[in-house]
């Protein structure tokens, strides 16, 4: 399971020009699953975003977690995250799971994540999207839950 997880000031995410989630204060967290991807994956993502000490305690050190600080997550599905770009000019998706067991580990991965006591915005899983964000800092970080970056 792969993410991005960008620290924002505000984030929102819309489904036909209509607002479908957003959150003020937290993270913007693209989340993608692999073929191969599990509960262990699963559990790893969502211990690792919620726990990332990525904000800034009051001697301006990133030392605090989004649970810390009470701020948001804004998770949106992303297959291309298992995007293989190797070869070619033209990505490979085949890594990435199936959409209905992709769906499955992201309902999950939301439900987790609200049992953490986090307040979970989402988009809409297989829509096109539009994603607005102010990255604050910025600050971008990868995850893999196979530890390949």
């Amino acid at each position: 399971m792969r993410a991005v997880v960008q620290r924002v000031k505000r984030a929102a995410v819309r489904v036909n020009e209509a607002l479908v989630g957003e959150i003020g204060h937290g993270l913007l967290v693209f989340l993608g699953v692999g073929e191969e991807d599990g509960e262990s994956d699963l559990a790893w993502i969502v211990e690792k975003t919620a726990g990332l000490r990525i904000f800034e305690d009051e001697k301006g050190k990133m030392n605090l977690s989004v649970e810390d600080v009470g701020g948001k997550i804004l998770l949106v599905s992303q297959f291309t995250l298992y995007g293989d770009c190797r070869k070619g000019k033209r990505p490979s998706f085949s890594s990435a799971a199936p959409p209905a067991k992709a769906k499955d580990l992201f309902d999950q991965a939301v439900l987790a994540v609200k049992a953490r006591g986090i307040q979970v915005e989402t988009g809409i899983f297989q829509a096109d999207m539009a994603v607005e964000l102010l990255n604050d800092g910025p600050v971008t970080l990868l995850l893999d839950s196979e530890k390949k970056f």
